[in-house]
């Protein structure tokens, strides 16, 4: 019994020792492994956040695009029929949404959200406003009737869209 408490007596400080150490070394390389994460997160966002900016301009861009007052100016009425002018102008809408349908990826998903909700909100006004007129009067008909809606709604869909991507945009910064 003697020898065995004298072996304790020797082994138990020594597992205790041991047990500490490898709790610190434990503790030490989580600790670790946290700091090397969080470096290669800081390195990442750094890199991405001028994509992300660039994102966030073209969308806004491509929203300021199809405002009805921009997007009117920009497509001229010209000789058309209010049928063939809409044909144009959800034309002009579709090819800018698809020349940027690639920034989804860079942007968060309520802002990609806010983006196509302004676009769809834009195309079902022009075609509402479109059956509200005969496809055969002049296209300057159906630019002014979509103007006045415009007008009467207050803050316009796209606005909207955009408000919430530069808020968005500013607590990343």
């Amino acid at each position: 019994m003697e020898v065995f408490l004298e072996i304790l007596k020797y082994t138990f400080p020594a597992l205790l020792m041991l047990l500490l150490t490898y709790l610190m070394l434990s503790n030490f390389l989580d600790n670790e492994e946290n700091r090397r994460n969080y470096l290669l997160k800081k390195e990442v966002r750094k890199n991405a956040l001028p994509v992300r900016l660039q994102a966030y301009e073209r969308l806004t861009l491509f929203l300021e695009r199809i405002t009805p007052n921009s997007l009117l100016v920009r497509v001229p009425a010209k000789k058309l029929t209010s049928q063939e002018y809409q044909t144009l102008l959800l034309r002009t809408i579709r090819d800018e949404f698809e020349h940027n349908l690639s920034q989804q990826i860079y942007i968060s998903e309520e802002a990609w959200h806010m983006v196509v909700t302004a676009k769809s909100a834009t195309v079902s006004i022009i075609n509402k406003i479109s059956s509200e007129v005969d496809p055969n009067t002049p296209a300057l008909e159906l630019s002014r009737k979509i103007l006045e809606h415009t007008l009467e709604i207050g803050t316009f869909p796209t606005r909207s869209a955009i408000h919430f991507m530069k808020t968005e945009i500013k607590s990343e910064i």
